[in-house]
Formats: C-alpha cells, structure tokens, sequence
C-alpha cells in the first residue's frame, strides 16, 4: 500500500515531560511520526519559555500520527499508561508543575471510550495504592515545539538518559515490568 493510500489518524499524550514521552512510541510498528508540542491551553502558539512559566495552561504532550491497521488506539493507551505514574496528578518523576501532569486527551467518542475503559481497568486492577488521577479531557489545539524539542532522545542521548534516571525509569520498571511480563 502506498503512503498515499494510507489512513492515518492522531492521538495527544501528556505525561511529563515531552522528551521522554517520544521514544516509547516512535520506536513501534504503525507509528507514521510523534510530534512534541503543547495543548490544553489558552495562548495561541505559545513558546517553551512561556509553557515553563506556567502562565499558558498548557500541558508537555506528545501528538502521534498512527497507522491503525497495524497500531491500535487501544494499544498507544496501553503504551501510555507504562510511561507515566498515573497518581501523580502535578507533574511526573522530577518533572514538577501543570505543564508536566498526566492527560490522555481524545478527539472523538471512539477515544474517549477507550480511554476511559483503559483508566477503569487500571483502576480496577488494584495495581496501584494510590488513586489513579490521569485526567481525561477532550483535544484542544496542539501546538508544536521549537526544533530542539524534536527527537530530542536521538539529538541529545545524554541529556536523554539524565532525564530517564530522573525516576522515570525506576518507577517504570518496579511498576509496570511486572505487569507486561506476562
């Protein structure tokens, strides 16, 4: 099939900070591009410095472009949930603030179903002691990043990896390892 005749669609993530939120999904089949940028906001084309200040409401995500016939929405929230601590509702790891906190944000009913679906399992699995807070909210205009925020774990693997370390990694790894071991 040619990538003209390819139906692509989209989903937004936020979950910390956007560089450690591209590799997880630009390292699997189906994914056509993930983009870093900003959303949820109210400030057109804000910048990084501005995000930062916490002035714009905006949230770090990532938009993924995804081929659906070989990657599920349903699997992009699965992949989602083993990147973030879904109890911390103001930030993630070292990433501290409103510009970092978890957010699956849908377009459409189709998502929003299975996004919350996904939460309510989670929910149900007890895997977690703490309440799962990861919002989920309808998408907003989405705005990318400057170009040093792109592909930042291929641009900057060191910078990368000091970000992981931050407890990211960690938390991964103790809680959600386990879980896909299976």
């Amino acid at each position: 099939m040619s990538e003209q005749t390819k139906h692509f669609e989209t989903a937004i993530f936020a979950g910390g900070c956007f560089w450690c939120m591209v590799k997880p999904f630009d390292t699997q089949p189906g994914i056509e591009k993930v983009v870093s940028g900003y959303t949820g906001g109210h400030v057109a084309n804000p910048t990084y410095e501005q995000v930062k200040s916490h002035t714009t409401g905006h949230t770090e995500a990532v938009k993924i472009t995804f081929d659906p016939k070989v990657m599920s929405y349903k699997k992009l929230v699965s992949i989602y949930w083993q990147q973030t601590d879904p109890t911390d509702a103001m930030g993630q790891f070292q990433d501290r603030g409103d510009n970092y906190r978890p957010v699956i944000f849908v377009k459409d009913d189709y998502q929003r179903k299975i996004a919350e679906k996904s939460r309510q399992d989670l929910i149900n699995s007890g895997q977690f002691d703490e309440p799962i807070v990861t919002q989920i909210e309808d998408a907003q205009p989405f705005y990318e990043a400057e170009e040093e925020h792109q592909d930042f774990y291929r641009k900057n693997p060191e910078r990368y990896e000091e970000q992981e370390a931050g407890g990211r990694e960690k938390f991964v790894g103790k809680h959600w390892r386990k879980s896909t071991a299976k």
